[in-house]
């Protein structure tokens, strides 16, 4: 018997669904706690304000963090701003440099532009073909006025996870900051972030199982002190980034990074079994592919691959009831190549046909026998056809 839900959801970086354990920790305060935690002269804001620092607290013990390090942010995309712009700006004018890699999210790399639009001094580091960046070149590219390193954990594109420890020790014995867009490494990959030496950390809410419009920023203690805020207002979040909390989202946040904590070396299991599976699949039924970055230093739960001669928008149609991606959410609605994909030297046609497949800890392996099949009876149905 099939007990298939279709369309088949294998688009797991773009977003997740919310995990129901995450809405029933959002629920009351959706409904009965509506207080704002903002709100301190009675009760109704006082319930709200626990809802908040109980999710502050799940948070930073994912990461090794303290409560008190916490920021709440609308995502990953404002933390990536505030932690570079605002860290940048506040050490300016003593040190004006900042360094990044040429396969950071546009968060990243667009807020490094508009820096260097507006004086700063930015280095771009390139990446090998497997995506990895060379840390001597890293540690080269530092001078006394780097302020800040922003480097991603796991690459929401190909996957490849950077030597974070490396890149944390080198900042460390080098004076510079180190920020890390872990978007999509917070619950999915062990982070501590005084053990990897980070200073900064911004997460996304709606990539691990919890809701949309809300994510948060690490920022290690003492650090605020040099900040500059970007949104000024009411001095929420002792004063680095106004505006009202929602309670509800913080709540969702928070739980879905305890969940995180307590279930991701299960989940980790579960994902490395499917990848390999679906990877063992298509490569024993199809000739030429190509994996996209490391496949030793990589996030199981991203295969991005290419099929020769199979353009990724010909394999969508044939896939209608599976959904895939051929790059970064965030950027579909541009039809300029993958600036990822070409850092790793792919050219045009390699990058027209790469699709990336994402496995989840939702994900069943009769989803997986499913989507081999299909893909295989697609790419070789396009292939007779050229």
């Amino acid at each position: 018997m099939n007990t298939l839900n279709l369309p088949l959801y294998l688009d797991y970086q773009a977003t997740t669904p919310l995990d129901p354990r995450v809405l029933e920790a959002m629920m009351p305060y959706l409904t009965e706690k509506f207080g704002n935690p903002h709100s301190t002269n009675h009760s109704f804001g006082w319930e709200a304000e626990a809802g908040v620092e109980l999710a502050r607290g799940q948070i930073a013990a994912l990461i090794g963090a303290q409560a008190e390090e916490i920021y709440f942010t609308s995502g990953a995309t404002e933390a990536n701003n505030l932690a570079i712009k605002g860290m940048a700006y506040g050490l300016y004018p003593k040190k004006n440099h900042l360094i990044s890699v040429v396969t950071e999210h546009s968060s990243v790399f667009q807020s490094l532009q508009a820096m260097e639009r507006g004086g700063f001094e930015v280095t771009i580091l390139p990446v090998a073909p497997d995506g990895l960046i060379d840390l001597g070149t890293l540690e080269k590219a530092m001078t006394q006025r780097t302020a800040l390193v922003s480097v991603m954990g796991v690459n929401s594109e190909i996957g490849v996870i950077q030597d974070l420890a490396a890149i944390g020790k080198i900042c460390k014995n080098n004076d510079v900051l180190f920020h890390c867009d872990a978007a999509q490494a917070v619950a999915k990959i062990p982070l501590d972030v005084k053990e990897l030496n980070m200073d900064l950390l911004s997460i996304s809410g709606h990539k691990i199982y919890g809701p949309k419009g809300v994510g948060a920023l690490y920022v290690k203690a003492g650090l605020e002190e040099n900040m500059l805020c970007l949104f000024d207002g009411g001095g929420q979040e002792r004063g680095l980034r106004s505006g009202t909390l929602s309670p509800a989202l913080c709540a969702g946040l928070g739980q879905a990074c305890d969940l995180g904590a307590k279930e991701m070396d299960k989940n980790l299991d579960h994902i490395e079994q499917l990848y390999e599976c679906l990877k063992t699949k298509l490569y024993s039924a199809l000739p030429d592919i190509r994996l996209n970055g490391s496949e030793k230093h990589r996030f199981k739960g991203n295969l991005n691959i290419s099929f020769d001669g199979v353009k990724a928008s010909l394999l969508f149609k044939e896939l209608r009831d599976i959904a895939l991606s051929a790059g970064s959410a965030c950027a579909t609605t541009k039809t300029a190549p993958s600036r990822v994909l070409q850092a790793l030297g792919l050219n045009k046609e390699q990058m027209e046909n790469s699709i990336r497949i994402g496995i989840s800890p939702m994900t069943r392996m009769e989803e997986i026998d499913y989507a081999a099949q299909k893909i295989i009876e697609a790419v070789q149905k396009i292939r007779t056809m050229f």
